[in-house]
């Protein structure tokens, strides 16, 4: 049985990590909100940002794919800069759309078109973003709405949805593109309590696929359970990151009193 050797190409690009912030700056106005963020994200890792309100976190998120375009700094994701850039780096630049073909992101509020069903809310962005017919593209929304345990809600309109199920056509739409990499912003802030678990269950079946996420969340025990690199913010800085069991070993002094308040 004949073997294919990995070209240079491909080795490199499984070495480097997969996101890459380096000195990120970005203010609104005359109002700084981040302060040479650095965070390194590798393949399969599951980043989870937490803090205080105000902190920034929701800002670097939106960094990642250029939601929220940074004033300086270096954004690489598998080595191709999609930032500013810095002095002398001479790395290969990417463009915003081939970034987002590769990042996928959930809000905190869903975003369905009102007019669509839920199929149709999944199939739309397949067929605007990768060209999809509409048949291919309803195909691949049910199989998608299938993973996530909603196939039989497909002909259901986001008013006739609770707003769990919502949030899950929401990740399904995210998903459908194949991205690399999710970000999740505070997707469960906007669900009553009695609606957080499902959509926690669904980000759990996702993160076991091994795909890589970051994810900013008040719901801690869940960050607890899936985070790898876990990295406390405050001011528009990080203030300490660590991996797995930083909850119960993280030295900062600003961080423990912030985790005692809030678990």
């Amino acid at each position: 049985m004949s073997t294919r050797t990995a070209t240079v190409d491909e080795v490199t690009s499984h070495a480097l990590p997969i996101i890459q912030l380096q000195k990120i700056n970005k203010s609104f106005g005359k109002t700084q909100v981040l302060f040479d963020i650095d965070l390194t994200i590798e393949r399969g890792q599951h980043v989870v940002l937490f803090g205080p309100s105000g902190s920034g976190k929701s800002t670097v998120l939106r960094s990642i794919n250029l939601l929220a375009d940074p004033d300086s700094g270096s954004l690489k994701v598998d080595g191709v800069e999609f930032g500013p850039g810095l002095a002398g780096d001479r790395a290969p630049r990417g463009g915003r759309l081939a970034l987002r073909r590769r990042v996928g992101m959930v809000f905190q509020q869903f975003n369905l078109f009102p007019h669509l069903c839920a199929l149709d809310n999944v199939a739309l962005p397949l067929r605007k973003v990768r060209g999809m017919s509409r048949s291919a593209a309803r195909e691949k929304a049910a199989v998608t709405l299938r993973r996530v345990g909603l196939i039989d809600r497909a002909a259901n309109y986001p008013a006739e949805l609770s707003g769990g199920q919502q949030q899950r056509v929401a990740i399904a739409r995210a998903l459908a593109l194949d991205p690399e990499v999710m970000l999740f912003d505070e997707p469960t802030s906007a669900l009553d309590p009695e609606l957080v678990g499902e959509v926690l269950k669904t980000m759990r079946e996702v993160a076991e696929t091994g795909m890589t996420m970051v994810v900013v969340t008040h719901e801690l025990g869940f960050a607890r359970e899936i985070g790898d690199l876990n990295v406390f913010m405050e001011d528009g800085r990080i203030v300490e990151t660590g991996p797995r069991g930083f909850y119960d070993n993280c030295r900062s002094e600003r961080a423990r009193e912030f985790l005692r308040a809030v678990m």
